[in-house]
């Protein structure tokens, strides 16, 4: 199995996620979300509240990384650039009827934003291993 195929094993396996972002003053910082959809290890989404601090953040700075852990101690670091977007066919395939408390307009409410992450390379741990891999 491939360093690729472990992580993205490791991925599938974990439903929470942390997003990393540099903010204004240029302090990381970290936020766990919810992955919404991943394409493999190269596009992940995310659903968001245009109104919050991380969605400005990536507006003006999309340098982001996500990182991954599972109950087995596998973890999956990612680098790579996130983009908010307001893609109407794309919000309306997220939706979900429980997302209405968040978002009382529906799948085109103004607030409603999407965080798309692509991944340029990664790294995976495992058993006090270290893998570096690239993402095609």
């Amino acid at each position: 199995m491939t360093v690729q195929e472990k992580a993205l094993n490791a991925i599938n396996s974990c439903e929470l996620t942390m997003l990393g972002n540099i903010n204004e003053q240029g302090n990381p910082q970290i936020k766990a979300m919810i992955k919404a959809k991943n394409e493999g290890l190269k596009v992940f989404w995310f659903c968001s509240n245009t109104s919050s601090k991380r969605v400005e953040q990536l507006k003006k700075d999309g340098n982001a990384c996500l990182y991954f852990h599972n109950d087995s101690w596998e973890g999956v670091m990612l680098h790579g650039q996130a983009e908010v977007s307001y893609d109407d066919d794309i919000r309306k395939s997220f939706w979900q009827d429980n997302m209405k408390m968040y978002y009382p307009l529906g799948p085109l409410d103004p607030d409603f934003a999407l965080i798309k992450f692509v991944s340029m390379n990664g790294n995976y741990y495992k058993d006090l291993q270290n893998e570096d891999f690239e993402i095609e």
